[in-house]
């Protein structure tokens, strides 16, 4: 945080961490009476208006013209956004079906998740440290899977569904709005069938007579992209290790909002469970910042 840059990029990365972990949850709470899937069209919808508007404005509009060129692209962008949709969808059921606590959990585990996934698609191997947190946070899932009587299902697919999506955009070499433009692009029709079906049947929760409940809609959009760009313009002033610490902040604040705003209960299973979590990501965050520390210093010319 030694330059004006990386302060800015600091500002911008706890605004995007916050907004998800406090405005994110509230808002959709407030939306928690309409169907999970009625709130996610609407969210590709608006998302897709506010995004595709920025990048007219911006004049980033050429790397999108280039990924509809491409059918491997495209191909990769259909199953990206299939599994951005639906952990979309899972945290928005999470959220009216009062299980903030356990999307909390998923959202922990999911850099953990990502180092399974990275030995198991990509062959890369473990450290000590990476195993030993991936480790204790499966005892900790397993603890409460006992506990409970059932498996935590939504953090699991939360975490999944998410490590996955990372995955496969790693290959999808788009900007994260250029990215989600494209992703609601493709989800786009299946999102007005299923409007144009609710309006028909009338089935459909808002209308142009409930003009607070239409705006509370129409502003999924921005609740979407602006943390997005937030991120994105962190992202691009902060060493990587930086933004690692900084997404355990957004998870934190979701359980704090579940506990203390939304009234859920927070059990002892929950406390050993999230106290294993919490000391396997201390163990992989020491890990990756001794080993970006390692390359930092191999990486300087001798003197």
């Amino acid at each position: 945080m030694d330059s004006p840059e990386s302060r800015k990029g600091a500002a911008f990365a706890l605004a995007a961490f916050l907004f998800w972990g406090l405005v994110t949850p509230i808002y959709f709470k407030a939306v928690s009476g309409l169907s999970p899937f009625e709130i996610l069209a609407h969210r590709i919808v608006w998302s897709l208006v506010l995004v595709g508007g920025l990048l007219l404005v911006m004049g980033r509009t050429a790397a999108l013209r280039a990924s509809l060129s491409g059918g491997k692209m495209i191909q990769r962008l259909m199953v990206s956004a299939f599994f951005v949709s639906l952990n979309w969808l899972i945290y928005i059921y999470a959220i009216s079906a009062s299980m903030t606590v356990e999307a909390a959990l998923g959202y922990y585990i999911n850099p953990l998740v990502n180092v399974v996934l990275g030995m198991v698609v990509l062959r890369e191997r473990l450290s000590r440290a990476q195993g030993l947190a991936v480790l204790l946070a499966a005892f900790g899932v397993a603890y409460l899977t006992l506990q409970a009587g059932q498996v935590p299902w939504v953090g699991l697919a939360l975490a999944f569904s998410f490590g996955i999506y990372g995955l496969i955009r790693k290959t999808a070499p788009l900007n994260s709005l250029e990215g989600l433009f494209m992703e609601t692009l493709l989800l786009l029709p299946f999102a007005l069938l299923y409007l144009g079906y609710l309006i028909l049947s009338g089935e459909a929760a808002f209308s142009f007579e409930a003009p607070d409940l239409l705006l509370l809609l129409v502003l999924s959009g921005p609740v979407t992209a602006l943390p997005l760009i937030w991120y994105a313009s962190g992202a691009r002033r902060l060493r990587y290790s930086t933004i690692g610490l900084f997404q355990y902040l957004a998870p934190t604040c979701i359980v704090l909002t579940a506990v203390f705003l939304f009234g859920e209960p927070f059990t002892q299973a929950h406390l050993v469970t999230f106290a294993c979590i919490w000391t396997a990501l201390a163990v992989y965050s020491t890990d990756s910042l001794v080993s970006a520390r390692r390359l930092r210093r191999s990486l300087k010319p001798a003197a």
